[in-house]
């Protein structure tokens, strides 16, 4: 827990948008893969194990009927960065959050959790190639949400 915790907890409320949920996630997380350390096959790493059961769990919680009509919050109410992650704004992280869901998750496990791309398909139960696609169409979308931002800036 100590960890993986943070992180898990940081990726979670990102992809939730609610630091509460994040925590009730990531608590989750540990208790399902306490319930089930002896299907751990050691096939991927530890962190990939327990980055996939979270992934799953900030999901089933996206799909809940309560989810959907919960409030979100800001940028600022997050948990604290880990001290190598770091943004000049938090412009990139924003729109990060506002990306559909199998491209903010891809973005959040390679570039946030420093997953290589073949954890990242294990995590995710993709391909490689799927993985690789799916990067370079959410690169491709922050990189124009980013250029009109910083065009509307100027003007």
């Amino acid at each position: 827990m100590e960890q993986y915790g943070s992180g898990l907890l940081r990726m979670s409320a990102l992809y939730l948008k609610d630091a509460d949920l994040a925590q009730d996630a990531v608590q989750e997380t540990f208790i399902k893969a306490y319930r089930h350390l002896n299907d751990y096959r050691g096939e991927s790493s530890e962190k990939t194990w327990l980055t996939s059961i979270c992934l799953n769990t900030c999901r089933d919680m996206l799909r809940t009927a309560w989810f959907r009509h919960h409030s979100r919050i800001d940028v600022d109410s997050l948990p604290e960065r880990p001290a190598d992650f770091s943004f000049p704004d938090d412009t990139v992280l924003t729109e990060v959050t506002r990306l559909p869901a199998k491209y903010r998750e891809i973005i959040l496990l390679r570039y946030y959790e420093g997953l290589k791309l073949k954890e990242v398909a294990g995590a995710l139960r993709l391909s490689e190639g799927k993985v690789r696609s799916r990067l370079n169409k959410a690169n491709d979308l922050l990189r124009d949400r980013l250029k009109e931002w910083y065009y509307d800036e100027e003007s």
